[in-house]
């Protein structure tokens, strides 16, 4: 397959890149930000009517919550009328879009996981703008709803948890949001093969193991052989400063599409995050 894949400089479209390439049968278009900005209509409809990709990889995103909170029309720009964008362009060269979309399109109000068939509700700018980005997805799209996403390439929480260990001795993460981490080159071989399988509708990715972030915090300091007990909890409603944009307290995405299609799920999230401590490491 030629496979066009949008933010390809970025933590998950990096791994969709070399996920792609390993495989060893397929042809990358690696479009990155500085190439592609899918916000520039005209810069889209090209890459992708010039390239004529059999499929088109949308993990290109404003990912930042709380700037998107305080910038909705950027948030919108990129997250929604970006994605209009690439369905327009992959419209016309009959290419399906398989969209990376997000846990904060629920309110995360409900006390049980979600479900791909559960009604969205998103509380904040950010998951408003990726919503409206599954809305501008034509009929025989995917999304890939994803949690927590960690890994080598960008910022992310492993990184931070880890950093921050470095510059102080006890740490404070909350310990009333919850939900699934997941690693970004799990998600990208997970995401290569509905493409290739050509799988249409929803699909929740994470891996598996649902913690709070204080617990996921002490599960990073013991995977790279510290003392998990330098991290202490905190109520979201305590932080100082307070976060701009809310977060959902439940974000536990339950994988039953994969589930019930007979695919496999995602190993636990500690296998994956020792390997990722281990390559930060070395």
């Amino acid at each position: 397959m030629r496979v066009l894949i949008t933010g390809a400089g970025g933590q998950v479209g990096s791994e969709l890149v070399a996920c792609f390439e390993a495989a060893g049968h397929h042809e990358v278009v690696a479009a990155d930000h500085a190439t592609v900005d899918v916000s520039d209509r005209d810069a889209v409809l090209a890459a992708i009517t010039s390239t004529r990709p059999d499929a088109v990889v949308h993990p290109a995103a404003w990912t930042a919550v709380d700037a998107c909170e305080g910038d909705p029309e950027r948030a919108f720009l990129v997250n929604a009328l970006g994605t209009r964008h690439v369905a327009e362009g992959a419209r016309r060269v009959g290419a399906p879009v398989f969209y990376v979309s997000t846990d904060y399109v629920f309110d995360g109000t409900k006390a049980s996981p979600y479900t791909e068939w559960d009604p969205t509700s998103p509380a904040s700018v950010y998951g408003a703008s990726k919503l409206a980005g599954e809305h501008e997805l034509d009929p025989g799209s995917t999304v890939i709803r994803t949690s927590w996403v960690c890994g080598y390439h960008g910022g992310n929480m492993v990184k931070t948890i880890l950093r921050l260990a470095g510059e102080h001795e006890t740490l404070s993460f909350v310990d009333d949001q919850r939900g699934h981490p997941t690693f970004a080159d799990d998600l990208a071989a997970m995401i290569m093969r509905l493409v290739v399988e050509h799988r249409p509708g929803t699909f929740h990715v994470t891996n598996q193991g649902a913690v709070s972030w204080y617990e996921f915090a002490r599960e990073v300091l013991a995977a790279s052989g510290q003392d998990p007990d330098r991290v202490r909890p905190v109520a979201t409603a305590d932080l100082q400063p307070p976060r701009p944009a809310p977060r959902p307290a439940n974000s536990v995405l339950d994988n039953a599409a994969l589930r019930m299609s007979g695919l496999p799920l995602l190993d636990d999230f500690r296998v994956p995050l020792s390997r990722l401590v281990e390559r930060l490491s070395g």
